[in-house]
């Protein structure tokens, strides 16, 4: 057996496709690409005048105007693409069909058990979408489809479904739906008994909804239905008009996001209100919904806080005094600050990233040395263990645990070389049970894979980590192609985790490779302080670095190292390329935040006021002239820049598409070199691109297409 399979994987590592090298694709010639009017519009700030050309690309959608010039401009581009990559469209074809391949069509999740139920969603061969189910009491019970949405979704170029919400009697469900892309959802009440939909469509909400202990009662996020910002929580009452609801919380401070929750143990409803340096909860009786909402401590400057309630107290993680937040509690009618006792204290080295309670259990989430661990706590003989994961460089988190009353934590487990796994871990007896692994259909092995964890170092001496993997046969010579993938925003960390459609990528050649840089927040809460607002260049200059750092050891060369980021991590891409433009041979820029200054100048711009802690307030001159400095669009200059390819969605509400086609038309217009640059705009999509399982995969193998030319790989 063990020859059997030494001869298996020494078979899988020879069918490993190097390099092409001359082999090289043959790029369209005398192909010119579109070229964008000139329409000079003045931007004065601070007494500083910019002249921005391309402005007219906003002018036309806002204002309501006639959008045809701009959608022909779109268009245009998008022609110019399919010229430039007509000879890769057979090779799309290919790559398309062998990442599908991977995937197990008739597939279903790991039931979860809530309130008597056995909740699951399920998908069947050959269907874009899935069926969201439940069984009563037992696994072995008749299924029931309470939704189909691959029915559903019929005639929908795009359909969301999301946010479902059962009713404490089991009789109800509530659910939103996006058929535009901009994640402005409509919200449906279904009756489960009977089948019907109610005839009472909530409109312009963020799809989620908390039901009342009372069976009758919704609360929800009301949306501007303009700007798209969360400015309202309402009140909604079962069999009547929703321009009849009750608005319950009313935002005042547009800087601010705001959600509504439940407790897991039922008891009560919060709402919850912040932004990046401050929050907000307030909270009523979940069996009282037309009760007051009282504030469990007014929002105070710099501090963020989260509760949860156990059965006798609250517990508060918070950043109060403590950068990498801390464990607090409280009595339950004794909520301000002033009656917080600490129960877990701050440390420098360990981010506390948040809890999951159950009757007798808590399980907090901590990071340490860029790593997620999981720290199970008896409340009943307070002592305590962690999980084992067994491998370097892995994400673990906290799954879906509806239910309060158990022993038996669920978690998500996943690398760069282990497909997705569900684990139930009984918190009693520490004993793991894996319940499902993503079936990855082929020949996949973890065995042929190699990952590592590597330390670049940053301009000031900062060591930045760095997570590859790379298949047997990979060699360390400068020769081999590498994509480096890097965000560095929001505090939100890049975790090394598995994706299938990448082994076409690892499997002719590449390394890929994650740079954790500073804004995320994989090294403690100063990792993103030290990313953000008038230290964002450290996220620029990190991921530089790292790009340097891995030539330096000889992964790649200057002719073969790429980049890829999106939405903020456009910005990186934008900023990478003005900042350091010979160091990569092609980049991959997907709805990149690329005009930083004018998008934040304009309030009527969704996410713009929820982000002045992020990024600064353009009218205050410190800021503005910091945005200015590194901004994408303001840095264009006359030279040479790597090949490029962009891509933007027509209906994105975050990364609206204007800004990557007005930085696309200003990089032909300056850039002096022949390198490629090419525009794609999804004319049916936003943000996070197709909305069908498999419809995604041809904007990956576009992607992959686009990086296998630059490296003469053409099968």
């Amino acid at each position: 057996m063990r020859i059997l399979l030494a001869i298996l994987s020494l078979a899988a590592i020879l069918s490993f496709k190097f390099p092409a090298g001359n082999n090289t694709y043959m790029w369209p010639q005398n192909v010119k690409p579109p070229k964008a009017d000139h329409n000079p519009y003045p931007r004065i700030m601070h007494g500083d005048t910019v002249t921005d050309n391309y402005y007219w690309m906003i002018d036309y959608f806002k204002k309501g105007g006639d959008s045809t010039k701009v959608v022909n401009y779109l268009k245009a581009e998008n022609e110019y693409l399919d010229t430039m990559m007509s000879g890769t469209k057979d090779f799309q074809g290919k790559l398309f069909s062998e990442m599908k391949s991977r995937i197990k069509e008739k597939d279903e999740t790991v039931p979860v058990f809530k309130n008597g139920y056995y909740y699951y969603t399920r998908t069947e061969n050959g269907k874009q979408y899935f069926k969201y189910c439940r069984k009563k009491g037992m696994l072995s019970a008749k299924e029931e489809i309470l939704l189909d949405i691959d029915e559903m979704a019929k005639g929908h170029p795009y359909y969301s479904a999301g946010g479902f919400n059962i009713s404490e009697d089991n009789k109800l469900l509530a659910y939103g739906v996006d058929t535009i892309s901009r994640r402005q959802y409509v919200i449906h009440i279904k009756n489960l008994q009977t089948g019907e939909i109610y005839n009472e469509p909530i409109t312009n909400t963020s799809g989620g909804s908390i039901w009342a202990n009372d069976n009758e009662t919704l609360f929800y996020t009301s949306k501007n239905p303009v700007s798209l910002l969360s400015e309202k929580i309402k009140r909604h009452k079962l069999h009547t008009n929703s321009q009849q609801d009750v608005v319950v919380y009313d935002e005042k401070d547009k800087s601010n996001y705001i959600g509504v929750g439940k407790s897991k143990s039922n008891k009560f409803i919060f709402i919850y209100s912040g932004a990046t340096m401050s929050s907000e909860t307030r909270y009523i009786d979940a069996g009282q919904p037309t009760a007051a909402f009282k504030v469990f401590q007014p929002r105070m400057k710099n501090v963020l806080y989260n509760i949860t309630p156990l059965d006798n107290k609250f517990l508060i993680v918070t950043n109060w005094n403590a950068k990498n937040f801390r464990l607090m509690e409280c009595p339950f009618d004794k909520t301000d600050s002033a009656h917080w006792k600490e129960v877990i204290p701050h440390s420098t080295d360990v981010l506390l990233s948040g809890i999951e309670e159950f009757k007798n259990f808590l399980v907090i989430t901590e990071r340490k040395n860029g790593l997620i661990q999981l720290r199970i706590r008896s409340l009943v003989n307070k002592q305590e263990n962690y999980l084992d994961f067994g491998e370097a460089a892995y994400l673990a988190n906290v799954g879906a645990n509806p239910e309060y009353n158990t022993t038996t934590l669920r978690y998500n487990y996943t690398s760069l070389t282990t497909p997705q796994s569900v684990y139930d871990y009984n918190m009693t007896t520490k004993q793991k049970k894996l319940m499902k692994q993503q079936e990855v259909l082929g020949e996949y092995s973890a065995t042929n894979y190699v990952t590592e964890t590597l330390y670049g170092t940053a301009t000031d001496g900062t060591k930045i980590p760095v997570s590859i993997v790379y298949k047997k046969g990979y060699k360390k010579d400068g020769s081999f192609p590498l994509l480096l993938y890097g965000y560095g925003s929001y505090g939100a960390s890049m975790d090394a985790t598995f994706n299938s459609t990448r082994l076409s990528l690892l499997n002719r050649g590449f390394a890929y490779a994650i740079a954790h840089i500073r804004g995320g927040q994989e090294m403690g809460r100063l990792w993103y302080e030290s990313g953000k607002m008038m230290n964002k260049k450290n996220t620029f200059t990190d991921f530089i670095d790292c790009g340097k750092f891995l030539i330096e050891q000889k992964f790649t060369g200057k002719e073969h190292l790429y980049a890829q980021g999106g939405s903020a991590g456009g910005l990186l891409m934008g900023a990478v390329v003005n900042m350091a433009p010979d160091l990569w041979h092609g980049i991959i820029a997907q709805v990149p935040f690329v005009d930083v200054v004018n998008t934040m100048l304009d309030e009527s711009i969704p996410l713009t006021t929820n982000e002045f802690d992020e990024w600064g307030n353009p009218k205050n001159k410190d800021a503005y002239l910091y945005m200015k400095s590194y901004s994408p669009y303001e840095n264009i200059a006359r030279k040479s820049y790597p090949n490029m390819l962009v891509t933007t969605g027509l209906h994105d509400s975050q990364v609206q598409y204007f800004e990557p086609a007005k930085w696309v038309a200003k990089l032909r217009e300056m850039k002096t070199d022949n390198n490629v640059l090419l525009l794609h705009t999804n004319m049916e999509y936003g943000h996070g691109g197709a909305s069908g399982r498999f419809d995604y995969l041809k904007d990956v193998a576009l992607n992959f297409a686009f990086l296998f030319a630059l490296e003469g790989i053409q099968s």
